[in-house]
């Protein structure tokens, strides 16, 4: 099993697919940033609609643009990269201008670029995993989509914080955030396409190896998925709705957790996914789950010390928090990209996605759901689901013995 024990910025980036397509996904991000923590706020605001009806549009939008994975699956595997990226990006272009010609009050205008908008931030990881397992292979490849993970969070973190400082300017502010944010899509998709990498079709393979190398089923980790990720909401909804309702804490702690998860993995993201590089990535995928658990049974302590010391423990157990959601981060699609014969490469990625953007679609939910119910009902269920999910991951086996198109040494350090 190869594993990488030195950094190189160079090499990372060509692994990433290049200098123009790093580029792209900075200035992709970037608008991200600038309009996605305000989306909300955009329908309330500058549309005039109210917060359940705003809310229920977007929870709507980000579930139906699951509808498009198996589609964008089967246009990967008939060899499209960097085409399907970049067309992730531009569908979110139109979804920016049907929000800024949506008059004041038009619900169905802002639920229709909400589904834009989630149709290209459902696409857009399974496009960028398959090009990424294009240009780079083994645990390259691997530190290659960690490497893209820091640099996105780094660039949504500047997006945000350039938004929270024109928030000032009211309505006029917010329409100029959405136009700058289609332009930095449009962009983004520009230089995305520029990079032209394109991949064998799936039809091109010989049918003895297509037969070989069936589709791998992967149903306990899709299913384990579903709940290692709702550690991505832990620092959105989870700890502000704990510290803030239940402890009384001032809104300036969930905010420095928030930060503090940004700057982590922006810092970390890299050299974790290299130290881990050692392990086989289904080892490191269940060691995350548990220590997600561990961090979960954590807040639950933390809570129990009431008002005065439990939010700065909840503070500080949150760093053992982003350090599983790393850990998962380096290593999930990692092993998914390992498992996938390469002419069903997008249809797996795609099935992947599938579980993920459901995970997160729910995610809020169930947390608000627990949460009234007490710490032991929230993090309780949060950390036996984790467990579970982990063992889960760990006792899976995988199908098939060798890896398309690739060593064939590296399906044994899955």
């Amino acid at each position: 099993m190869a594993t990488i024990t030195r950094i190189q910025p160079r090499a990372l980036v060509r692994a990433s697919g290049g200098p123009r397509y790093a580029v792209a996904l900075a200035v992709d991000a970037l608008g991200t940033g600038l309009l996605r923590p305000f989306l909300l706020l955009y329908g309330v605001t500058v549309l005039r609609l109210s917060a359940p009806v705003t809310g229920t549009a977007m929870t709507v939008g980000i579930v139906a643009g699951l509808v498009c994975m198996p589609a964008v699956g089967r246009w990967l595997d008939r060899g499209a990269r960097s085409t399907v990226v970049a067309a992730s990006m531009l569908v979110r272009v139109l979804g920016v201008a049907l929000l800024l010609a949506a008059p004041a009050g038009h619900v169905w205008l802002f639920a229709t670029a909400a589904l834009f908008l989630g149709i290209g931030n459902q696409a857009w990881p399974a496009a960028h995993a398959a090009l990424v397992a294009t240009v780079a292979h083994g645990r390259e490849r691997d530190t290659a989509l960690a490497g893209a993970r820091a640099l996105r969070n780094a660039a949504l973190g500047v997006g945000a914080l350039l938004a929270t400082v024109c928030l000032a300017g009211g309505t006029t502010a917010l329409r100029a955030l959405a136009a700058v944010t289609a332009l930095a899509y449009l962009a983004a998709a520009a230089l995305a396409w520029s990079v032209h990498v394109h991949a064998h079709p799936a039809e091109a393979a010989p049918a003895k190896d297509r037969d070989d190398e069936p589709a791998p089923r992967m149903l306990a980790l899709l299913v384990a998925n579903v709940v290692y990720v709702f550690c991505l909401n832990v620092p959105e909804i989870a700890l502000p709705l704990v510290l803030v309702t239940q402890l009384h804490a001032s809104p300036a702690w969930p905010a420095a957790v928030f930060v503090a998860n940004t700057a982590l993995v922006v810092t970390l993201q890299v050299p974790v996914t290299v130290l881990m590089s050692r392990f086989s990535r289904r080892t490191v995928l269940a060691l995350s789950g548990v220590v997600l658990a561990a961090s979960y049974l954590g807040f639950l302590a933390a809570t129990s010390l009431g008002h005065g010391w439990g939010t700065p423990a909840i503070a500080t157990v949150s760093v053992v928090c982003t350090v599983g959601e790393i850990i998962y981060a380096g290593s999930a699609t990692a092993l998914v990209t390992a498992l996938a014969p390469a002419h069903v490469l997008g249809r797996t990625l795609a099935r992947f996605q599938l579980s993920t953007g459901f995970g997160l679609a729910v995610s809020p939910a169930v947390i608000t759901t627990l949460a009234p119910h007490g710490p032991a009902a929230l993090w309780g269920s949060l950390a036996a689901a984790t467990l579970l999910s982990a063992g889960a991951v760990a006792t899976e086996k995988d199908q098939g013995t060798r890896l398309s198109g690739c060593c064939p040494r590296e399906r044994a350090g899955l």
